[in-house]
């Protein structure tokens, strides 16, 4: 992994904003620090300005205020070819009439590097994307996974120094986006460029990134590293945005240092984490993900409790999904290990489900900014 941004800043945005019609701000304020070589992932909902700050950073839309910074240089008035940087599209953008060697070496051509290092350069990069034997083959004969690598690689070719992804593995099934998804990242590793990656798949951002910025309305509610992101969200928006959450709505009843003990809308008290609210008698809403939520013969004392009508199951290969009801109509939901561990519940069969303390977190009912 890449040294945190701020220990080195190699890409910066500051106080960018963008308006295509001078009244409605798509990007709001967007400042956001990028270490050399890290992998940073910018994930939202559609039309929440995350493509756009791509587009602005690769110079194909203007900046309507503020700046953008490439090694301590203002790119803000600079044309896209002069910024040395690559781009990896959902549909790989090959040109079909050329081979796959001939896509590879373009870059490089029209950079007027000499023939023999062109053709060096092309053997490396066919290589490392393990495409050795396809170089002589045009992009409408190879698979979606092939003809990817081969834009991967094109945009690699040049040395830029940042590669932007703009959704690159949209047009792939499941199981061939998962094996780009560790590609990408190998060649990451092995090279080291730095790559600003555009993405709705909150696993893809989780699987990949060194920390993903979650965008909304414009503005970007959280950026951090992906473990802090899911375990520790810093609104509603981020807790249900990322992964699944469940939501127990209640009141603050009292503080204490980090952590708040909540009165729910059932008239259970719990402890937790406090994240954005600290208000004694303010309204909030504890957030605890699905495999936290356990049954209470396994936890004994040590955490919360709050009781539950048994619903119904889903069975999902690996984890069985179990989902609940409490007295005030609040669904949740369990997810347990498909082993000999799975209780077997009848509808309507009442339960005490439990937590830690740690593992929820209380956060304001009032923050909570709404998509486009």
């Amino acid at each position: 992994m890449a040294e945190q941004a701020g220990d080195i800043s190699f890409l910066q945005f500051t106080n960018v904003k963008k308006t295509y019609d001078h009244k409605n701000l798509v990007v709001k304020d967007f400042n956001l620090d990028v270490a050399q070589g890290e992998f940073i992932t910018l994930l939202g909902p559609s039309g929440s300005g995350k493509t756009t700050c791509l587009m602005m950073l690769a110079g194909f839309e203007d900046v309507t205020s503020g700046e953008i910074l490439i090694n301590g240089r203002s790119v803000t008035s600079i044309a896209p070819y002069a910024r040395n940087i690559g781009m990896v599209f959902q549909q790989y953008a090959l040109f079909p009439h050329m081979t796959i060697r001939e896509n590879l070496a373009y870059p490089l051509k029209i950079r007027k590097q000499p023939k023999a290092q062109i053709r060096a350069k092309v053997d490396e990069y066919l290589a490392l994307v393990e495409l050795q034997d396809f170089g002589n083959r045009y992009p409408g004969q190879l698979s979606g996974g092939q003809r990817q690598r081969v834009a991967l690689a094109r945009a690699l070719i040049f040395a830029p120094d940042i590669v932007l992804m703009d959704e690159p593995l949209g047009a792939l099934d499941k199981k061939l986006r998962e094996q780009m998804q560790f590609e990408i990242k190998r060649l990451h590793e092995q090279l080291g460029f730095t790559v600003i990656y555009v993405t709705h798949d909150q696993t893809e951002a989780l699987t990949m990134s060194d920390r993903i910025a979650v965008f909304n309305n414009g503005i970007v509610q959280q950026c951090a590293p992906p473990h802090v992101l899911y375990e520790r969200p810093a609104n509603l928006f981020v807790a249900d945005f990322i992964g699944e959450s469940n939501k127990l709505k209640g009141v603050i009843a009292s503080v204490a240092d980090d952590t708040v003990s909540v009165r729910l809308d059932d008239g259970a008290q719990v402890s937790t984490l406090r994240a954005n609210c600290s208000e004694i008698g303010l309204p909030t809403t504890v957030s605890v993900r699905p495999e936290k939520l356990t049954f209470t013969d396994r936890l004994g004392s040590a955490g919360n409790q709050v009781k539950a009508r048994f619903i119904t199951r889903h069975y999902v290969g690996e984890y069985i999904r179990y989902h609940f009801q409490t007295a005030d109509g609040t669904e949740l939901v369990v997810k347990n290990l498909n082993d000999s561990s799975a209780p077997q519940l009848s509808a309507q069969d009442e339960v005490a489900l439990a937590w830690l303390p740690q593992d929820s977190q209380a956060l304001d009912r009032q923050d909570v900014p709404t998509t486009l």
